[in-house]
């Protein structure tokens, strides 16, 4: 059979390993009857033509991309009423050849990965398919992009949403869990908005102007704090609405109050304190905190031509996730930012996911976890700063003494260990070799168990000691060059300690 554009739907039994470790002969084929029952007819029923099955699989063919999503979505929802059966389901579209009732291309590849990727209970597409189907059919979202095992290049991916679901974007989680979260009903008068407000509008026509007149009659706010909720929406006015640079929620109104509901709910449970304070008979003098990521310069020490770093959700860094908002990129020409998501913008400017933006001294990045600055320090030893302070702080008092490490002494403020090297780039040769094979990544090269310590004297005074003889430790000032601390330097609040690939503010006690 000739080579033919189809869209490869995959279907999957979530937790399929488990339960047949768990039941019975007659347990399993009701399992897989279940199965069956479920599934087949809705794939057939939409023009989908079955190549393979497994009991706890199908693959399925079509000719039309929207009756290949339509198809997925009932099964997903339909399986979830049931209350049965879990299913995962994926598809991509593309280019098929079919050779003896199975079926081989790059799309059956694509639909396979994007299938172990995909949560239980979600319909998750490629790109590829958004492209071809009618939008206007279908809810979906980005969930963003993905590095497919076997596949090229980041791959962007969404999820279709029925009925009874909505996932709320981090930037509203987040403000939800802050009290900081507005609805804007339509119909309803504008209620007075607390600082940093995250707005959401519910009811609206996308596009019509009673939404444009509420709108413009907010105050100045960050175009990423503002977001629509909605469960169809035109490809136009999805289009319009994101290029500026605010975000959508897909939902019915019914799943929207529940997602908001649960959020409440986890938040209401009782929870520690995020400071420590070292001496509870001792009151601070300075709080150290956690407060970014440092960007090592590269072409480093013939072993390192680039690396990346990518932001998760909640803040914090690591060396790569499929659930990250943003990947950083360090090459020899400077650090660029590349959102993974929708809601991120640069000095108020929307970026879309995958549009990389070379980083400026002083840019400001708007994330859901709040505002990330650049500082650019433009050569050795660091390309620049990434900073935002985090809840994680410490706090030090008269005559204390805190260690920052990797393995610090008590007390002291552990820094990050990310292990992993599938963020970094390295340079040719054997000295490169040798720092593969030996387990080398950023973190421990640069910052030693013992790294610093922060020493508050009787009179107040705060002064940074280095402990390690071959990594440095620095002290930051905005707008002031970089000074190595060797071996006892002062510092004062709002100095930063960089060390390593970490940024620790010296802040003012809370409370």
């Amino acid at each position: 059979m000739a080579t033919a554009t189809r869209t490869v739907l995959f279907t999957d039994m979530a937790n399929y390993t488990a339960s047949v470790s768990r039941a019975d002969r007659e347990g399993l084929r009701n399992l897989l009857a279940a199965h069956e029952k479920f599934v087949h007819p809705i794939l057939t029923r939409r023009g989908g033509r079955i190549v393979k099955s497994l009991g706890d699989a199908y693959m399925a063919m079509f000719d039309s991309a929207t009756d290949a999503c339509r198809a997925g979505l009932d099964v997903v929802e339909k399986v979830a009423q049931s209350g049965t059966l879990v299913i995962r389901v994926s598809c991509a579209t593309g280019d098929v050849e079919e050779i003896d009732g199975d079926a081989f291309g790059e799309a059956v590849n694509l639909a396979a990965r994007i299938n172990s990727k995909t949560p239980a209970g979600e319909f998750w597409f490629a790109e590829s398919t958004r492209m071809c189907m009618n939008q206007a059919e279908l809810p979906f979202e980005s969930v963003g992009q993905f590095q497919l095992k076997g596949i090229t290049g980041d791959i962007a991916c969404h999820r279709a949403v029925g009925r009874t679901r909505c996932w709320l974007p981090p930037q509203v989680t987040q403000a939800v869990k802050n009290r900081t979260l507005v609805r804007i009903k339509k119909g309803e008068s504008l209620p007075p908005l607390p600082p940093d407000p995250v707005l959401v509008f519910e009811g609206f026509r996308p596009g019509s102007p009673e939404l444009r007149h509420v709108v413009d009659s907010l105050p100045v706010l960050d175009p990423a704090r503002l977001w629509m909720s909605s469960y169809h929406i035109a490809p136009q006015d999805r289009y319009d609405w994101l290029q500026s640079g605010h975000g959508v929620i897909i939902g019915t109104p019914e799943a929207l109050e529940r997602a908001v509901v649960e959020v409440r709910a986890v938040e209401s449970r009782p929870s520690g304190s995020n400071t420590i304070i070292l001496d509870l008979g001792a009151q601070a003098e300075v709080d150290l905190v956690m407060s970014g990521l440092a960007l090592p310069a590269v072409p480093m020490a013939e072993v390192v031509a680039g690396y990346t770093y990518d932001l998760l959700p909640d803040g914090r860094w690591v060396n790569r996730s499929d659930q990250c908002v943003l990947r950083v990129d360090i090459g020899s020409d400077g650090v660029r930012m590349t959102p993974q998501a929708t809601g991120i913008s640069i000095d108020g400017r929307p970026l879309a996911a995958g549009q990389p933006m070379r980083l400026r001294h002083g840019m400001v990045m708007s994330t859901p976890s709040g505002p990330v600055v650049f500082h650019e320090l433009g050569k050795d030893p660091y390309a620049g700063l990434l900073v935002a302070d985090t809840a994680l702080r410490m706090g030090v008092g008269l005559g204390q003494t805190t260690e920052l490490g990797r393995e610090p002494n008590h007390p002291g403020m552990a820094l990050p260990d990310r292990r992993g090297q599938e963020n970094i780039r390295w340079c040719s040769g054997p000295r490169s070799a040798r720092a593969r094979e030996g387990g080398f990544t950023l973190d421990r090269a640069l910052a030693g168990r013992r790294q610093a310590a922060v020493e508050v004297g009787p009179q107040g005074t705060c002064t940074l000691r280095a402990l390690h003889d071959r990594c440095p430790t620095y002290i930051y000032a905005p707008d002031q060059p970089l000074r190595r601390v060797d071996p006892v330097a002062p510092i004062k609040l709002g100095d930063f300690v960089v060390t390593g690939t970490t940024v620790v503010a010296v802040r003012t006690p809370q409370g």
